[in-house]
């Protein structure tokens, strides 16, 4: 094995990207359904509305719970073309041919927009994730700030309810205004899907409490990279960031592995509770342990990294952050209960937040034959166990 692409393929996490994206919006609108969320207030197909783009009027239409946004409207705006369905014309051609645009051409549509006389007129549409491909190829100075416009409007008024790929699509954006490869933007969702397929299986087996999500998830990481969430965060020099957005391809790859394998391993043994699937997650993380010895070994250089996409790579924009009125996104479910559970932890053993994060340590729940929990074990860097009461944890 000799680049991360044959290694995707080598532990079975190269699920077609489209397909992927597919299965979360498959297992998001069973989420949504179960918590009886109210799918009333849609942006109703056929849409048609003008959102100005400092001297531009550019036509977007609701299709499929999507905003898709005329392509020549777009173009000129990027270029200031006098001419921009010949710009535009060209320019397809031109990748078409150099860039092998054709697979991306497939997701551009036509669909009737007003034109200058009124009339409704077939037009080339497409999402702002195939637009952002495209301006990438235009030589403008105004093509970053049309990139940042695109993601605050791309998803204006659209809701989960209403377009369950829509936090997958709101994070394509985000990587692709942070530069991120094609490639790592692939796993990157891989790997949400691979997340949520997990978490929703523990929820189905008995697991509720945040901290017992946290526990888990850092056993498969301790399996797997041979340091807990929570260290690894440290080492990549990340405070409230999420640790995923910063992983290397291998990383994330690795990651998938653990958490795939531990779905897989707790519906072959039909996991319940806590105990049973806290030795899923050992058996799950230890296979991409294994493999991570295996790559080291190989490679003669170390998986675990302290690289991060903070400083120059820094993003310049966040979709979340712009559509949502200007709050500051929230962490993610993980980020914020791996964060709490920490606390929690280091409070029950009288030290700091910081003290306990920065060091390696795990915790293993007490559990008896009825799957009560009766305590926690704590073992820190050093070697040393505490016995912790649920009620110094819960």
């Amino acid at each position: 094995m000799t680049d991360d692409r044959t290694y995707d393929d080598a532990f079975g996490v190269n699920l077609p990207i489209d397909k992927a994206r597919k299965q979360f919006a498959k297992d998001m609108r069973e989420e949504l359904e179960e918590s009886g969320a109210d799918f009333s207030e849609l942006v109703p197909d056929g849409t048609i509305e003008m959102v100005p783009f400092k001297k531009n009027d550019i036509r977007r239409i609701c299709q499929n719970g999507e905003w898709l946004f005329s392509v020549v409207d777009v173009i000129e705006a990027v270029t200031e073309s006098e001419r921009p369905s010949k710009y535009w014309s060209d320019l397809k051609a031109k990748l078409v041919k150099d860039e092998g645009f054709g697979e991306l051409s497939d997701n551009i549509g036509k669909l009737p927009l007003p034109s200058a006389d009124g009339k409704l007129r077939p037009s080339e549409v497409a999402n702002a994730e195939v637009l952002f491909r495209i301006i990438q190829s235009v030589p403008s100075p105004k093509a970053e700030p049309v990139k940042r416009w695109l993601a605050k409007v791309a998803y204006e008024r659209i809701q989960e309810t209403q377009d369950p790929e829509l936090a997958i699509k709101r994070a394509i954006l985000t990587y692709q205004l942070q530069g991120r490869s094609d490639e790592w933007i692939e796993r990157r969702i891989r790997s949400i899907v691979a997340r949520n397929e997990l978490t929703r299986e523990w929820q189905k087996r008995g697991i509720k409490d945040r901290k017992d999500f946290a526990m888990l998830t850092n056993i498969i990481s301790e399996e797997t990279f041979g340091v807990g969430v929570q260290r690894h965060k440290r080492l990549k020099g990340l405070n409230s960031q999420n640790l995923r957005d910063h992983m290397t391809d291998l990383e994330l790859i690795l990651t998938m592995l653990g958490e795939t394998s531990t779905t897989t391993i707790a519906r072959q043994r039909d996991a319940q509770g806590l105990y049973d699937n806290a030795s899923a997650a050992r058996s799950g993380g230890s296979i991409a342990g294994g493999a991570r010895k295996q790559i080291e070994q190989e490679t003669g250089q170390k998986v675990v990294s302290s690289e991060n996409f903070l400083g120059s790579r820094k993003r310049t924009a966040d979709p979340m952050f712009l559509t949502e009125g200007g709050r500051k996104p929230p962490q993610t479910m993980d980020e914020a209960r791996e964060d709490e559970f920490t606390r929690q932890i280091a409070k029950a053993l009288g030290m700091s937040y910081e003290e306990l994060a920065d060091q390696a340590w795990s915790i293993e729940a007490d559990v008896g034959n009825d799957d009560a929990v009766y305590g926690y074990i704590v073992k820190l860097e050093n070697g040393s166990t505490t016995y912790l009461m649920p009620d110094q944890v819960e």
